[in-house]
């Protein structure tokens, strides 16, 4: 997949081409791109995503910190060029960028820089100044710029349609396998191995503390939870809190990301590592003293190891 940063013109063969912020790239999305490949090669075009970055939300509201993203734009790149996408555009979004009408966007980047042939757009798509660039009014500017028009029916699970926010509020809840289905791969979240308080290391699971990468990532919700984490780009299995540390009765309480690797011996500080959330175990706990907080942490392995035994990750590293 080949990535284009810039606003400059581009000489794409017959661009197939769709909008979004596609944050997840999730199974509501494959049908997009599916689609979008699928005209591409029957026309003997390419096929063209387009995106915009930052989100739109972090421009227009940047005093607003409750947003969560399932999708850095690094991990966006990666899993697009998973999907088999010709090119990626990246669009700088500004302040000036969002007060164009859903035409001058189309008519300024679509037709003159990308040179669309034909446009694919989801269930729900709406762009432009106040998002007023519905599929009707996208109708029309096609007619005005002569490139053909496809909008796609949504992907249902249930009775729900599948969606970013549908994704978010199942994550927000521990709902990691719900969540991961409508994803199509497990979860995940990427940091830094910072020092901590090595609690963990007289009760005998030593924990590494993990500071996230990226402020906006999603992070699921206070609990103990079975996951992967890859170390060095080998996978191993581990259990993690996420939480306050209820138990340790600290003045000033911290949130906190610590995960206990089961086959891990040495030091871990200033390590880069990506955690992948299979299941939710339990809510995290406040215990009388360490001594029962570690006869727990020995039945959470236990749980631990039974989902592990019973689950085949799906994100291949």
């Amino acid at each position: 997949m080949n990535i284009h940063h810039h606003f400059i013109s581009h000489s794409f063969r017959k661009p197939v081409v769709t909008i979004g912020i596609f944050d997840g790239v999730h199974i509501g999305h494959m049908l997009i791109l599916e689609k979008l490949n699928e005209i591409a090669h029957s026309t003997g075009g390419e096929s063209v995503v387009v995106t915009l970055w930052p989100h739109p939300r972090m421009v227009l509201n940047p005093e607003n910190h409750n947003l969560h993203l399932l999708n850095t734009l690094e991990e966006k790149q990666q899993l697009l060029a998973g999907k088999k996408v010709d090119h990626l555009v990246i669009l700088p979004f500004t302040h000036e960028f969002s007060q164009l009408s859903s035409c001058e966007f189309i008519g300024h980047y679509l037709v003159e820089r990308i040179g669309v042939h034909h446009l694919v757009v989801g269930f729900n798509h709406h762009f432009g100044k106040d998002r007023q660039g519905d599929i009707e009014k996208i109708k029309e500017c096609s007619a005005d710029f002569h490139f053909t028009l496809e909008k796609l029916e949504a992907r249902m699970q249930g009775e729900k349609e599948v969606s970013s926010s549908l994704i978010r509020e199942l994550l927000e809840s521990g709902r990691m396998t719900e969540a991961n289905s409508l994803l199509g791969y497990t979860y995940n979240l990427s940091g830094r191995v910072v020092s901590g308080s090595q609690i963990g290391r007289t009760l005998g699971f030593p924990t590494a503390n993990i500071q996230p990468d990226h402020e906006y990532k999603l992070v699921p919700p206070s609990g103990v939870y079975a996951v992967g984490i890859k170390i060095r780009d080998t996978l191993h299995y581990g259990m993690l809190n996420i939480g306050f540390r209820p138990t340790l009765n600290e003045p000033d309480p911290k949130r906190s990301i610590e995960v206990n690797v089961f086959d891990w011996h040495g030091d871990l500080y200033n390590e880069e590592v990506t955690v992948w959330f299979y299941s939710r175990l339990r809510d995290e706990m406040r215990f009388p003293d360490l001594g029962q907080l570690k006869q727990q942490l020995e039945k959470d392995k236990i749980n631990t190891l039974n989902v592990i035994a019973n689950i085949v990750p799906l994100q291949n590293l």
